[in-house]
């Protein structure tokens, strides 16, 4: 009996602690390249297939991040970038040519994610001396907003931009990625990576699409 009761509390701590699920982030580029189609003709159920052809990221414009082995979590994001992305890191340290031109666009699924990204955006190891200069060269926002200032607006060029991560990594308390939910998934690909001026910088390899 006793040797039952400690069987049946094992499980019950099993049950009670998430399983450690390797992100989907960790896949290799022509991977994340079928996985991005898979979730953006979720984004268009009407499409066809030559029309979603016409909207896919090739994998040549997603970055390579495979030889990062660390936890893809706020408290590791510099370091990833520091490591997988040195010229982003480069860049960001540098003073931004132009206001609203960043050189970095961080997409996160609520107002809350964005302020905690934005915090750890500022850290003077990824910035440099000169990334407190007024000129921004990072923005982090969920797919709506960003999506209005793309096709709404005037407020925001590619011109600098090189640079766009997807917190896909990140689960909400329903247990739901960025790109999980319906509404920042049809965002995603239809306002950002879908806005014309960002999908053709995308395919003409000037804007890297990361998973994190």
């Amino acid at each position: 009996m006793f040797s039952a009761l400690i069987i049946y509390w094992k499980r019950k701590l099993a049950e009670a602690v998430d399983p450690v699920v390797d992100s989907v982030a960790n896949q290799s580029p022509s991977e994340l390249a079928s996985y991005l189609a898979g979730m953006q003709a979720k984004a268009f159920p009407d499409h066809s297939a030559l029309e979603l052809s016409d909207l896919e990221i090739p994998d040549s414009s997603i970055a390579d991040t495979t030889t990062w082995t660390g936890a893809r979590t706020l408290d590791q994001l510099v370091p990833f970038i520091t490591k997988i992305l040195p010229t982003l890191h480069r860049r960001l340290g540098q003073s931004s040519k132009a206001n609203g031109a960043p050189t970095l666009l961080f997409l996160a699924g609520a107002a809350l994610r964005v302020a905690d990204v934005t915090r750890v955006l500022k850290d003077k190891k990824l910035r440099g001396d000169k990334g407190g200069d007024n000129k921004i060269g990072t923005a982090v926002g969920t797919p709506g907003r960003v999506g209005k200032l793309f096709c709404e607006t005037d407020a925001f060029s590619v011109s600098q931009l090189t640079h766009i991560i997807l917190d896909i990594s990140y689960i909400d308390a329903k247990k739901r990625s960025l790109l999980d939910i319906p509404e920042t998934r049809d965002e995603v690909f239809k306002t950002v990576l879908g806005a014309p001026q960002v999908l053709k910088a995308i395919k003409e390899g000037q804007i890297q699409v990361v998973l994190f």
